[in-house]
């Protein structure tokens, strides 16, 4: 008997997908002493649990100074890395504002998953961003291209889950450091010894290993820190019986 087909991703869950497996985009702004040209430049973002854009940023940055005039800002998520045909791959371009931040879990969320970026957090000059995404443009091959609203990319927030997600990452990388080897060795076929969690939300977890990032996902959502230790149970019964076959 077939086993039925995974159900396809709609374009809003590609999106989330997508930001959440990259750790640094193209930033956009208007120049506000240019005349309102574009400006790109590259900046490192973590996002949050819901999905939300996350950055440290410095007062003398060309960027700064443009969203401070105007907030409104693009993201370009770029997925096509490694790809023979680089215009087969998923890229998303993500609008939205910009808004300084003093959250404590939001800026611990986004220095786990930089942790050189912690010599710089309490710089004077330095303060975190949260991005309020309005709708994002996906192009992913042909036939895949897509406008498609916040209210469909962005994950509902689940508060329980926030609060445990700091005590979850520490347990995983003091207590099942061998877990999360089999996690990226066996499950997503990464190469090197030694990766570490740095964090974890609804829908999967994030996994790093020097400038190597890794996202795993879990067969279903969860909502509290029970639901997710029994995800991440299952992961590691399904990597065991793999690495024995």
């Amino acid at each position: 008997m077939n086993e039925a087909a995974p159900p396809e991703r709609s374009p809003g869950a590609h999106i989330r997908s997508l930001m959440r497996s990259l750790d640094r985009v193209t930033l956009s702004t208007g120049m506000v002493n240019g005349g309102g040209w574009p400006y790109g430049s590259l900046v490192m973002t973590a996002v949050d649990q819901d999905g939300s854009p996350l950055m440290l940023l410095s007062d003398l940055a060309e960027h700064t100074a443009n969203f401070n005039a105007d907030p409104r800002m693009s993201l370009l998520f770029d997925g096509t890395n490694g790809l023979a045909e680089p215009l087969t791959g998923a890229r998303v371009s993500v609008l939205g504002r910009v808004k300084k931040i003093e959250d404590e879990r939001m800026a611990e969320r986004y220095l786990r998953h930089h942790p050189s970026a912690r010599m710089f957090a309490g710089f004077k000059d330095f303060n975190f961003y949260r991005v309020s995404v309005e709708r994002a443009h996906i192009v992913a091959g042909f036939g895949e291209i897509h406008w498609v609203e916040a209210s469909d990319i962005l994950s509902e927030r689940v508060p329980e889950l926030e609060e445990a997600e700091a005590g979850i990452v520490e347990h995983m990388n003091e207590d099942h450091a061998d877990a999360i080897q089999l996690y990226s060795s066996v499950l997503l076929g990464r190469d090197g010894e030694g990766w570490e969690m740095t964090g974890c939300d609804p829908e999967g977890c994030d996994l790093r290993l020097g400038g190597a990032i890794a996202r795993l996902d879990y067969d279903a959502p969860v909502r509290d820190a029970d639901e997710t230790r029994k995800a991440l149970v299952s992961l590691v019964k399904r990597a065991r019986q793999s690495a024995a076959e």
